[in-house]
């Protein structure tokens, strides 16, 4: 029972914080849109490059253009979902510099979800638009064998994509508590090995597959998801993957946090 109110308290603290910084945002209304369009524009653009690029290959080791429309679709609504809620991870590094995380330490409330909301990427909301709209094209696109079941294990393939999204986010930028620079560099790079996961992993030499899929597991928020939907896999048991990863990047991207904080030491004077 305690279980179910520690998760209805940070439910509801989630949504007072968030709100608090939805509120800020929406005074400055040109800014909200620019923002959105800017972001839906840059997704077309990606799906631009890549219909010339399939324009001229229909199929790329065995993956047809609707099914990397997904994975690329996948990259961009996690993205927007990051963004959107959980945008504080990126300035966490800001937080540490200048010791601004004091004030989240005084509070009565887990500084973890302080972190995570301290931020709102309005941008994100054109790139979960734009990713809805490119899954909802390719799984009709593609010919699909749906039943309930495999319904219920995709909504769950999306929420454990974000999970592991967000968890790469934190985990990165969990460096400012070690690299003390206003100019950390890290948590970009970490956020650019993404781009390998907007294409079918196995084009790639197999230390690049090792790299998105071990060690920044990217790939199981778009290529392993996908190789289930499309029954690439033989195993039924592949969906099971992308959940117990997600399990994985949180347990280390909150390790990290918690190491990170007794390695904290404030501004001072």
């Amino acid at each position: 029972m305690s279980i179910v109110r520690a998760t209805r308290r940070t439910l509801f603290l989630y949504r007072r914080l968030f709100g608090t910084q939805l509120k800020a945002i929406l005074e400055y209304q040109t800014d909200f849109f620019i923002m959105i369009v800017s972001a839906v524009l840059t997704q077309l653009l990606g799906i631009v490059f890549l219909w010339v690029v399939y324009n001229r290959i229909p199929d790329i080791n065995g993956w047809t253009f609707w099914e990397v429309v997904f994975m690329y679709a996948m990259i961009y609504l996690t993205e927007g979902f990051g963004s959107l809620f959980f945008e504080g991870t990126w300035r966490l590094g800001g937080l540490v510099n200048r010791g601004e995380l004091d004030v989240m330490l005084l509070r009565p409330v887990s500084p973890i979800l302080q972190v995570l909301t301290n931020g709102i990427g309005m941008n994100g909301i054109g790139n979960i638009v734009i990713g809805f709209i490119m899954i909802g094209q390719a799984l009709t696109k593609v010919d699909v064998h749906w039943s309930f079941g495999k319904i219920v294990i995709a909504i769950l393939l999306i929420i454990t994509a974000v999970a592991i999204r967000v968890s790469i986010n934190l985990a990165a930028n969990t460096s400012a508590f070690w690299i003390k620079n206003a100019g950390n560099a890290f948590p970009i790079m970490i956020h650019n090995l993404g781009e390998f996961a907007k294409y079918p992993i196995t084009i790639f030499s197999m230390g690049i597959q090792l790299l998105v899929a071990v060690l920044v597991p990217f790939a199981f928020v778009s290529f392993f998801p996908a190789y289930y939907l499309f029954d690439k896999s033989t195993s039924p048991w592949i969906w099971l993957a992308p959940p117990v990863a997600a399990i994985y990047c949180a347990a280390v991207a909150y390790m990290l946090f918690r190491i990170g904080m007794r390695k904290y030491e404030s501004a001072g004077n």
